[in-house]
């Protein structure tokens, strides 16, 4: 797995750096030597907060945890990803040797602050939209850990919003011209 790792308002010492590699060398075992981990470690007063984002074969897995302790937050960002994997294995394993998710769907935004008005847009992503069903939809929402995730149906090709409900089920968002 190919690991790089950012700092904001911090800088991580090589120690960290070996840690993290060690505690990602633990999901080696579900990527393949081409899966690219993006890690993010952020420092606000007495808060650390480490997110990593996987990519794999298309699929992105993604956790942030948030402590006082960066190490501790290490742990738990693995902990949340390996719990991911292991809850989704079957979806996953079904998915990929149907090689549903070989073009990636997602590519990195840029980011930038635009003012219209009294709204401020503080981020804008672009990203490659492909035909999935509802059901990858979902999971690649619950992987990235998101509330909604915009998708191009592939039944009707338009472009459809999957999001997470208050009560844990899952809606859809579908264009019409009515």
């Amino acid at each position: 797995m190919n690991i790089t790792i950012t700092a904001r308002k911090t800088s991580v010492r090589d120690s960290f750096k070996e840690r993290i590699a060690k505690k990602l060398s633990k999901l080696d075992r579900f990527f393949d030597e081409n899966a690219n981990a993006a890690v993010t470690v952020t420092n606000e007063g007495d808060r650390e907060t480490v997110e990593v984002t996987i990519k794999s074969q298309g699929m992105f897995y993604r956790a942030e945890k948030t402590t006082e302790d960066r190490f501790d937050s290490l742990e738990a960002v693995v902990d949340s990803l390996f719990r991911q994997i292991v809850k989704n294995k079957d979806k996953l394993g079904k998915r990929l040797r149907e090689t549903a998710f070989e073009p990636a769907n997602v590519e990195a935004g840029e980011e930038n602050e635009v003012s219209f008005g009294e709204y401020q847009i503080a981020r804008t992503k672009r990203f490659v939209m492909r035909p999935m069903s509802l059901e990858e939809a979902i999971l690649q929402m619950n992987l990235v850990d998101h509330q909604f995730f915009v998708f191009q149906n592939a039944e009707n090709n338009c472009v459809n919003v999957v999001y997470k409900r208050h009560n844990g089920t899952y809606g859809v968002l579908e264009p019409t011209n009515e």
